[in-house]
C-alpha cells in the first residue's frame, strides 16, 4: 500500500512538470505535447487511485478520459494544421500583391 501511495505522489509530481512544460513552452506544438502528457498522466493517476480505493469502476472512467484526450488532441492538431496552412497561403497571396 505504501508503494502505491509513493506511485501516486510520483505521478502527481510528473503531472506538475508536464503542466510547467505546457505553460513555459516556446511553440504551440510544445504546449500541445505538454498538455497531452498531462492528460496521459491523469489517466494513469485515475487508474492508480481506483486501485488504491478498491473501486475497479475507476478504470472505466480512466479509459473514457483517455479516449477523450486522444480525440481532443487530434482535433487540436488538425485545427493548427489547417490554420498554419491558411496563414501560409495568406502570406503567399500578400507577397504576390506587392
Amino acid at each position: 500500500m505504501v508503494m502505491l501511495a509513493a506511485t501516486s505522489v510520483a505521478i502527481l509530481s510528473v503531472m506538475a512538470l508536464a503542466l510547467a512544460r505546457a505553460l513555459q513552452a516556446d511553440t504551440v506544438y510544445d504546449r500541445i505535447l505538454g498538455v497531452n502528457m498531462f492528460g496521459t498522466k491523469t489517466v494513469l493517476f485515475i487508474a492508480v487511485m481506483g486501485f488504491l480505493s478498491g473501486r475497479p469502476d475507476f478504470l472505466d472512467i480512466a479509459i473514457v478520459y483517455a479516449l477523450i484526450n486522444f480525440i481532443g488532441m487530434i482535433a487540436v492538431l488538425r485545427f493548427f494544421e489547417y490554420t498554419a496552412a491558411d496563414d501560409k497561403q495568406h502570406q503567399n497571396t500578400t507577397k504576390e500583391e506587392q
